[in-house]
């Protein structure tokens, strides 16, 4: 039996039912008769009528099913999950390629390494007859490394702190066994003797790191000092590779000139704005720009200087006359950007003049440093920057530029002599830079 449905009021719509094709439930207003209950037996019409509305009342009381309701923002949800599928797998695709591209550059240098590590064993088996002469290829690769950009001196220093640590830990396990305090022992022992060779960190960590494992590990085959001789082997053969295939030992002293002649060029720029809108912040900003540019300066010196000394004992003998320029370009960049701070320091001091002029001229002398800094940066053609500098030092007459102020004179007077030193990292001869200047 299934309950009656309330009455509704008068005149009231019918209700339709939860199912969608079902036909709406009538009920009688107030006051009608009954519809006659038909009786047990009834035709198979009537039996079928009720089935029916069993049918829609069992519907009417069923809930309605939402499964096929999409909630909201279901849309946005979606989309933000394809969003980040896709950005996974972009970022997937990146860290693949950039790891594909390190292992294409590093091939060389990891192979010459590998040949090095092999060429010491074999060496230290078959020549000096020693059975177990895994030190050898150790100190190979750990003055090596995975790098092109390979100092001999740098190579030979990790040689000596390869040799030295093994030397003195096979000692002391020759003299005094092994154990925990000659480890202790060794360590502080090799750790000192480094220092006192050289200043460099990786010699101490190489000494002491060596020591430990040889105290560590129980005595091979070769005599007292037979692991000593495979660590000198692995040095030695390190060291000829390094000598035979140096890498282009021009790439970070070009790549330290790019970044110190663009020091040079944005604090020129800076002094320029500051001297025309006559911002004293500006000028002060500019200073210490150009003080902050030392580190940078002085490291593309030494850098310049490494390569110079390297090419004279190396195959990199047809870079000598670029590394030597570069060399020569860093201690006249770093001349300039001297003088270009004093320019910036006494600049405040006279905003009230009319700068207009000595500003125009010192953007001039930036764009021209630019110019110097993409044919440091390629190696290429310098006459480019050295035209953009001549006529910007030809300009450079305090008689025309600082006309009635002596103030103004004496700014022009300061960016002549950084005039000339660009000119001669430009490739000018001096004689040629001094001559680009009008006369006083």
């Amino acid at each position: 039996m299934t309950e009656p449905v309330p009455p509704a009021p008068p005149g009231a719509e019918p209700v339709p039912t939860a199912s969608r094709g079902a036909e709406p439930v009538l009920t009688p207003p107030p006051g009608a008769e009954p519809a006659p209950t038909p009786p047990p037996g009834a035709g198979t019409g009537g039996l079928h009528h009720d089935a029916s509305r069993l049918a829609d009342d069992e519907v009417a009381r069923r809930p309605l099913d939402r499964t096929h309701v999409a909630p909201a923002g279901a849309e946005e949800a979606t989309a933000l999950q394809v969003a980040s599928a896709a950005l996974r797998r972009l970022l997937l695709r990146t860290r693949l390629r950039q790891g594909l591209v390190r292992a294409r550059v590093g091939l060389l240098p990891i192979g010459q390494a590998a040949l090095a590590a092999g060429a010491a064993f074999a060496f230290a088996y078959y020549v000096l007859h020693h059975h177990q002469p895994f030190f050898a290829p150790i100190a190979a690769w750990a003055c090596l490394g995975f790098t092109l950009q390979r100092n001999v001196r740098q190579v030979g220093e990790l040689a000596l702190a390869v040799g030295l640590g093994v030397g003195l830990g096979d000692l002391v396990v020759h003299w005094i066994g092994t154990g925990w305090w000659q480890v202790a022992v060794v360590l502080l022992v090799a750790a000192l003797v480094a220092r006192i060779v050289g200043p460099g960190a990786m010699l101490t960590m190489q000494a002491g790191t060596q020591a430990i494992v040889i105290v560590g590990l129980p005595v091979a085959s070769g005599g007292p000092l037979g692991r000593w001789t495979d660590a000198l082997v692995g040095g030695a053969f390190a060291l000829l590779v390094a000598v035979l295939w140096p890498g282009d030992t021009r790439r970070r002293p070009r790549a330290l000139g790019v970044h110190a002649t663009t020091e040079l060029a944005e604090t020129l720029e800076l002094v320029a704005r500051g001297m025309r809108s006559k911002d004293v912040d500006g000028l002060a900003s500019a200073l210490v720009r150009g003080r902050a540019a030392d580190p940078v300066l002085t490291e593309w010196r030494t850098s310049a200087r490494n390569g110079v000394e390297l090419a004279r004992v190396s195959a990199a003998r047809p870079w000598r006359d670029e590394l030597m320029r570069l060399e020569q370009q860093a201690v006249l960049v770093e001349r300039a950007m001297r003088t270009v701070r004093v320019l910036a320091r006494r600049a405040p001091s006279v905003v009230d003049e009319d700068l207009t002029a000595v500003a125009d001229l010192t953007d001039r002398f930036a764009a021209g440093i630019r110019l110097l800094t993409n044919a440091v940066g390629s190696g290429g053609d310098l006459s480019p920057a050295r035209r953009q500098l001549t006529s910007v030092a030809a300009e450079t007459d305090p008689r025309t530029v600082g006309a009635g102020s002596w103030h103004v004179q004496a700014l022009v007077l300061l960016l002549r002599s950084p005039l000339v030193d660009a000119l001669e990292a430009a490739g000018a001869t001096p004689e040629e830079a001094r001559a680009a200047l009008p006369e006083l």
